[in-house]
């Protein structure tokens, strides 16, 4: 498609917006404090590109795995260390910490078309209107399969396919005499590993993480249901050791063949369709996320987003650094330089309406309708008091969602106890933190019932 005067304009105009920003004449060294995703290292190796556009900024990187960077950011913004001067953060964090006053407000710059980013991403990263961090890419959930392997079997799924209905196809297509799982699912302990997984499938069984009363639901039929399937299917039909597989493990399961089927981030379609680095190109359909008896919060929303810590005295190059990151500039450079299959995507109107991305990405029109269909202000059947669809937005979310992920983590050993007394277990102990934290008072009994 030929360049117009303004798409010829387009990157040299926003350099020259950015260059506007009045960035200190001395050498500044960002520290960037990210997750070891193929997105972020990716941008990893296309900085220098903004560091020569930028002379006198250096960009140096702190990347961890997920758990990991949580901990660390987290505990760097609560203290106000000053060890990061931009942070990789999510929605959660973002709905929690801007109204702590942990991060800078941000006001991008002319150029950076703010109104081209889509809006519920936009609103996740917002509060009061305000934003508080830019999105690198954004995500909700979906079903991969190997049409392949259903095609052998002589399966069909639909394009909004039950769990009662992935469960049957991955006892049909698990075969481990041949080195594939007949499903992939997270196992790894932690708020934001195996539970996002989890809370939406509670979720589309008809549960909550609390009533309007904040008192924690986790015995109710519903998650008790949620959990046991969730439990059986890793058990009967999962890989070896999926107590330790978060995305990234079970995205190189699912490239290297030995996966039937897979239910994650819609992320993920972008890597597996890549030849160079899956073996199982062009042999993956992209379905809706598994329904339970409602679609309710079936599919998550989540961004990983920028955002500069307010212990940070580098807010002009940090602003600048977020700004070109999260551009069309950027994904525009991705594309040329790697491929439109590489872009980050689920942030930008023009990345979805841009045919090229869209023949790249086989997986783009799903991605888009379970953005748009994800509402993380009415997440849940019942009526709940809290915003977020597989996170909490409160302070204490992060504690009490790993907690509970560590207890049902322990459902995948070999010889694992009980659903109901891990799930009373896991009550127990959400409970408790609740009434610490003053949400319930002493003498007000537990209302999760069937």
């Amino acid at each position: 498609m030929p360049l117009t005067r303004t798409h010829r304009c387009l990157p040299l105009c926003f350099l020259l917006t950015l260059a506007g920003l009045s960035l200190p004449a001395r050498a500044v060294d960002l520290v960037v404090a990210t997750v070891n995703n193929g997105h972020m290292l990716t941008l990893q190796r296309l900085t220098p590109q903004f560091e020569r556009s930028h002379p006198g900024v250096r960009v140096k990187w702190v990347t961890l795995e997920e758990n990991a960077l949580r901990q660390q950011v987290t505990r760097d913004i609560a203290t106000k260390a000053g060890q990061f001067d931009v942070m990789t953060l999510g929605g959660y964090e973002a709905t929690v910490w801007s109204g702590r006053g942990w991060l800078k407000p941000l006001t991008p710059s002319r150029g950076y078309e703010v109104d081209d980013l889509l809006p519920m991403i936009r609103q996740a990263l917002s509060h009061d209107k305000q934003l508080y961090a830019l999105p690198f890419y954004g995500e909700s959930v979906m079903t991969l399969v190997r049409t392949d392997l259903l095609q052998q079997a002589g399966i069909s799924l639909p394009q909004r396919p039950s769990w009662e209905q992935v469960a049957h196809a991955a006892a049909r297509l698990h075969d481990p005499a041949k080195g594939v799982s007949g499903i992939c699912l997270r196992g790894k302990p932690g708020w934001g590993e195996n539970m996002p997984l989890i809370g939406i499938m509670a979720n589309t069984h008809g549960g909550q993480w609390f009533d309007m009363g904040w008192r924690p639901q986790l015995t109710t039929a519903p998650w008790r249901q949620a959990v046991t399937l969730y439990s059986e299917l890793l058990r009967k039909h999962g890989p070896a050791g999926a107590q330790a597989n978060g995305f990234n493990e079970n995205l190189a399961l699912f490239s290297q063949g030995r996966c039937a089927i897979w239910v994650d981030a819609t992320v993920a379609g972008a890597f597996v369709n890549r030849a160079e680095e899956s073996r199982v190109a062009g042999k993956v359909g992209f379905l809706q996320a598994p329904v339970g008896s409602t679609p309710k919060g079936a599919q998550w929303l989540w961004t990983w987003a920028l955002a500069i810590p307010a212990s940070s005295t580098k807010a002009d190059a940090a602003q600048a650094f977020i700004e070109w990151a999260t551009s069309r500039e950027y994904i525009a450079l991705v594309a040329r330089t790697e491929g439109w299959s590489a872009v980050p995507s689920g942030t930008r109107r023009s990345t979805y309406a841009n045919p090229a991305f869209r023949q790249a990405n086989p997986h783009a029109e799903v991605e888009l309708n379970a953005l748009a269909a994800a509402d993380q202000n009415d997440p849940t059947l019942p009526r709940s008091p809290y915003v977020g669809i597989q996170w909490v937005g409160i302070p204490e979310f992060q504690a009490i969602g790993t907690v509970v992920g560590q207890q049902i983590s322990t459902l995948l050993q070999p010889q694992p106890p009980k659903v109901e007394k891990v799930l009373a277990q896991a009550q127990q102990a959400v409970e408790r933190k609740m009434r610490e934290a003053g949400y319930l008072k002493d003498g007000v009994k537990d209302g999760a019932k069937d």
